[in-house]
């Protein structure tokens, strides 16, 4: 959802739930990386409509970018998944010049807000799979009101906003190689929900979102083994999904909440191998606060029988090779940065 064009300098703004963090890159494929910074942040306030949270989620942006010592005032803000509706959809093909009002008059019975109080954005994927009379459109939305409040609050610190886009379809630019015609799944587990996507010759083609991050398998942990939540973060990113490590009492507590995103899973490669006959998913990325937890990966890998890597949100980045080190640690943090970042205006 660009609000300018033909601007080259700006950098990427991941608002998280726990974390804010910003990327800026230079030049074209690969880009280089110039900046990157992050600060932890109270859920309390990044979740916080009110208005005075939102002020105080500005300042801590504008000190951020000011440490960060960015060249720019320039940003591309992503969008988080569980305020945007993105889908694909089949529309009649017609001519260019009235594909734009075809996709609007479907709209209004495609969105879950009212048309005339959203903002909507779209991009022509190609023919249809399904039927040959029509052609396949990328469409997401976004409430008006939470656009303009965080266009508010942003332009209240003095940054410019160029562009908004959908952390889901950003995540994909960071961790998924231009060009590439087989489907994979990206999986983004964050604190409290998981974006699922499938995208294909770079171009998202299912992005859902799942009611299941790490703080319910967390408390999925704390319920059943009658632990306190911070021993069962510990034991979580410690042990994770090995069933040889504490008697397999840890697996055993957490198996019902990974099977509910499983089942998700399964639905989602369904629905996609239905729809594009022929094309099999081999491929999955994982990234988030997932991708630490141990076995995680394995085991997703021998329940789906796919390749599983974890994901490198610096996959698309030059950078020196002395921080190479530094950049890993964080790799499962940024990929959402990164995507903004490396966007193409």
């Amino acid at each position: 959802m660009s609000l300018l064009s033909g601007i080259s300098d700006f950098f990427g703004l991941d608002i998280g739930t726990t974390a804010i963090r910003l990327v800026q890159l230079d030049g074209n494929y690969p880009k280089t990386l110039v900046k990157y910074a992050y600060v932890p942040i109270d859920p309390k306030i990044s979740l916080s409509d009110s208005k005075a949270d939102q002020i105080q989620l500005a300042q801590i942006i504008l000190d951020l970018c000011s440490q960060a010592k960015l060249t720019t005032k320039n940003v591309v803000v992503g969008l988080p998944t569980k305020k945007v509706f993105t889908t694909v959809v089949d529309i009649d093909r017609v001519s260019p010049r009235e594909l734009e009002k075809t996709i609007m008059f479907q709209a209004d019975s495609l969105i879950p807000t009212p048309i005339g109080e959203s903002k909507i954005d779209w991009a022509l994927i190609g023919d249809s799979p399904k039927e040959t009379s029509k052609v396949e459109i990328l469409l997401s939305s976004v409430s008006d009101k939470y656009i303009e409040s965080r266009l508010d609050s942003l332009e209240s610190v003095g940054l410019n906003v160029i562009a908004f886009e959908p952390e889901n379809l950003a995540v994909v630019r960071a961790l998924v190689t231009p060009g590439s015609a087989s489907p994979v799944i990206v999986l983004d587990v964050g604190s409290l929900g998981t974006d699922l996507i499938i995208s294909m010759s770079d171009s998202p083609r299912l992005a859902r979102s799942i009611a299941v991050g790490t703080q319910a398998i967390i408390r999925s942990a704390a319920q059943n083994l009658n632990i306190d939540n911070q021993q069962a973060q510990q034991f979580i990113f410690k042990f994770g999904m090995d069933p040889t490590k504490l008697d397999g009492q840890l697996n055993k507590a957490i198996q019902s909440t990974i099977e509910l995103l499983n089942t998700e899973i399964d639905k989602s490669i369904k629905f996609f191998e239905s729809r594009y006959s022929g094309k099999k998913i081999e491929k999955m990325i994982i990234t988030g606060g997932a991708s630490l937890i141990p076995n995680f990966a394995n085991e997703i890998a021998k329940r789906f029988g796919l390749n599983v890597e974890i994901g490198n949100a610096w996959h698309n980045v030059s950078f020196p090779q002395t921080r190479q080190s530094e950049l890993m640690t964080v790799s499962n943090q940024f990929g959402v940065a990164v995507g903004l970042a490396g966007r193409n205006e």
